[in-house]
């Protein structure tokens, strides 16, 4: 009796406050998100204190305060492909970020059958030149499955990218930002562009385990987000720093490829403290309530591969 008395009763409590003490600190930062198909490989992109999101077309209409009101701090969303297709939803979403007082940036899609002089002038016409956006992003990937299946060799792909990252610094006035994947990262860009701010995409493991790179300043880290507003999937995202370097950035004073300050810099006696640490700095809970978070103790277990 005892037993079947622990199993129904104190065992499952017990569990539970297990999970809450593994997943609290990473669900109380923004407990109005949440995911449809969460991967604990990436439980520490959740716990970054500065959350955003990605959007196109597919998240349809978008309801931007409910977004804001979520805690998204953040948002790129898709302005231009090739060079001759624009997202449908790309003004809209432009314009209803900025109402709600989200900073947006935009993102071109780099289709390697289009010379990269086409793909600046159609980017060029598109993608406005607002002083308060983020810098935009140029989006690499390979394009599988698509009708652009020419085989490009590695130098022709990185003059390209070349050409289109400075464009897109001497367009908007802001040093771009380099989103990729596992695989084209392997491809193409180990060792590549160390001084641009890279957005990686893992969604079922930390980023050490599948990118030879010391450091990343986004994380894309599942596509099944939950966030009030859109209906359905939608990517989030996570920024590697705090909220002086965040801020520091958006006002070009901070560089987060090269973890140079341009001024302001924080004056720090002694070991600076990481600038990821789970939980740490962040402001608020979505919605408005001061966190008061300790460390959780979690017991010891063998180690897993994600």
């Amino acid at each position: 009796m005892r037993s079947t008395m622990w199993n129904r009763v104190a065992l499952p409590a017990v569990l539970a406050g297990l999970f809450a003490v593994l997943t609290g600190p990473a669900e109380a930062l923004y407990p109005k998100k949440s995911d449809s198909s969460p991967h604990h490989g990436v439980r520490d992109a959740r716990r970054q204190a500065i959350q955003g999101i990605d959007v196109s077309r597919w998240q349809g209409e978008i309801d931007w305060e409910k977004v804001k009101d979520a805690g998204t701090r953040f948002v790129f969303m898709k302005a231009t492909e090739g060079g001759d297709h624009l997202d449908p939803n790309f003004r809209q979403n432009w314009a209803g970020a900025k109402r709600a007082g989200i900073a947006r940036g935009a993102y071109h899609f780099v289709w390697w059958c289009r010379p990269a002089h086409e793909q600046v002038r159609w980017f060029k016409r598109h993608i406005p030149r607002d002083p308060d956006a983020l810098p935009p992003v140029l989006d690499v990937e390979w394009q599988h499955g698509s009708q652009c299946n020419r085989k490009v060799s590695r130098a022709q792909v990185l003059e390209k990218m070349r050409i289109m990252l400075a464009a897109l610094q001497e367009h908007t006035g802001k040093k771009p930002i380099i989103y990729t994947d596992i695989n084209f990262h392997e491809d193409i860009l180990e060792g590549e562009f160390n001084d641009y701010p890279y957005w990686l995409r893992s969604t079922a493991a930390p980023l050490k385990h599948r990118y030879k790179r010391e450091q990343w300043e986004f994380w894309q880290f599942t596509t099944t987000g939950r966030v009030p507003g859109i209906t359905g999937d939608v990517d989030r995202n996570a920024f590697f720093g705090n909220e002086r370097e965040f801020a520091a950035w958006r006002e070009g004073r901070f560089d987060i490829g090269t973890r140079r300050w341009r001024g302001g810099e924080p004056k720090v006696a002694g070991r600076k403290p990481p600038a990821n640490a789970a939980g740490s700095r962040a402001p608020q809970a979505a919605g408005g309530t001061p966190l008061r978070l300790r460390p959780a103790r979690i017991p010891q277990r063998t180690a897993s591969v994600d």
